[in-house]
């Protein structure tokens, strides 16, 4: 076999870019490869494209990596990606898009219209016409008992795992002393060169109470500007599942047994329930939880106990989102999309409490828009320390470090299993290095 010889030259880019290595080979010593033409694009988290060509013809366009794709080309991809990007950050000055393009959901309208042009029109069904999805009650019972056993759970995993939050930002590591990175953007944080100031954290620094207001009856008239004090506030979880189902004596809410009546677009009237019989007052209820007071909280007392309750943890974190998920594609929630304000219900309140940006040219009033998972339930990412006996999170290589919901990392760090989903943005295949000096040797 001939020995191939000839110039490389590599050109490293960002992750996203892919980088090139092209071998000018010798034609006296290559003869039998003139006609030869290799092409070879490996499709991974770097994106590398590798070239090897003879001096007569062969040119491989450097433009883009979509269009050196060709039916010579070989494609190399992984089952899981190796690397995943976090959710974008928004700041403060920019709105946040919609979940569906305002052009796409005009496109469905009109689908829909020329779709049901001639057709009778179809009873509206629950929960527009009034009633709950019976289907879906023992899903916002359970939605409900698992936030409430996941706010239990890390009370408990507090006395075991250390959480610091920083006094000036929202930010929060888990670990026994806070990341060393300079990431701080609180008050004086120019002053402190951008280094946080380490505290305890508490429960609502990891699960963020994010409150809605709650509804009696939720097609009922928007909440005005004069009533934003008198209408009580609740976790939005909690109101998602009231609507859903979930009776609390506390938070009542109204029960139709008949579908209203419609009489306009926005007006309706309540049909007549007197024929029907009256709700059967010992019929039998399911079990709803209550949250533990902090001074009866006891953590675990071995680390067996303790892997076994961030492994039910991790069960409940899960089993909130994913219900949460399921309700609110029935049950329409409301976020605002200047602030982090949500509202559950078919369309948003009336209060003009909106303090984001440019504020004054809104009067105050919040910009409705479809919510998502995340602005419903929160996650707080947080930095994840890789589970290596005595390593420490380095300034110098942050870059190769990933991340995960404080919940997620504070049951790895307990002892339960790294979910499938998270494995991406905590980078897990990512080799670290040891020091700096062998950072700056990484292509």
């Amino acid at each position: 076999m001939p020995f191939l010889c000839g110039k490389a030259t590599v050109s490293s880019h960002k992750m996203a870019v892919p980088f090139t290595v092209s071998f000018n080979l010798q034609s006296d010593s290559l003869s039998f490869l003139n006609s030869l033409q290799i092409v070879v694009v490996v499709v991974a988290a770097a994106a590398a494209v590798v070239v090897v060509r003879s001096n007569n013809k062969l040119k491989a366009p450097l433009k883009s990596s979509r269009k050196m794709l060709s039916s010579n080309a070989l494609i190399i991809t992984g089952e899981h990606p190796q690397n995943t990007d976090l959710p974008r950050y928004y700041s403060r000055k920019e709105k946040k898009p919609f979940p569906i393009p305002i052009v796409e959901m005009r496109r469905a309208a009109r689908e829909r219209v020329k779709k049901n042009r001639g057709q009778p029109r179809k009873p509206v069904p629950p929960p527009k016409n009034g009633l709950v999805v019976k289907s879906l009650i023992p899903l916002a019972y359970d939605v409900y008992n698992a936030r409430i056993t996941l706010i239990n759970n890390l009370k408990k995993l507090l006395k075991v795992v250390p959480v610091h939050a920083c006094r000036w930002c929202n930010e929060i590591h888990v670990g026994p002393t806070g990341h060393p990175f300079r990431s701080c953007r609180g008050q004086n944080a120019s002053i402190r060169k951008g280094i946080h100031d380490w505290a305890t954290a508490t429960v609502d620094d990891i699960f963020l109470p994010i409150e809605a207001y709650h509804l009696y009856d939720r097609l009922g008239k928007r909440i005005p500007h004069a009533q934003r004090f008198s209408i009580p506030r609740i976790p939005a979880v909690v109101e998602l599942c009231i609507q859903a189902g979930v009776d609390i004596p506390d938070f009542p809410a109204k029960r139709r047994r008949k579908p209203i009546i419609r009489i306009g677009k926005s007006e309706f009237v309540d049909a007549d329930e007197s024929e029907l019989p009256d709700p059967d007052p010992n019929a039998p209820k399911r079990p709803v939880l209550t949250e533990i007071p902090g001074f009866e909280i006891v953590g675990p007392s071995s680390e067996e106990e303790t892997t076994l309750l961030a492994k039910e943890t991790l069960q409940a974190w899960e089993q909130m989102r994913k219900g949460a998920q399921r309700l609110m594609k029935l049950y329409p929630v409301r976020v605002c999309g200047y602030c982090p304000e949500v509202h559950v219900g078919p369309s948003g309140h009336k209060a003009q409490n909106c303090g984001a940006h440019k504020h004054q040219q809104r009067n105050g009033q919040h910009g409705w828009q479809a919510a998502v998972l995340d602005d419903l339930i929160a996650p707080r990412y947080v930095w994840h320390v890789p589970d290596v006996n005595g390593l420490t999170l380095e300034r110098e290589l942050r870059n190769f470090y990933g991340q995960a919901p404080a919940v997620v990392e504070m049951c790895i760090q307990a002892g339960a299993a790294v979910p499938d989903q998270y494995k991406g943005t905590m980078r897990l295949d990512v080799g670290i290095p040891k020091d700096l000096k062998e950072a700056e040797m990484v292509v």
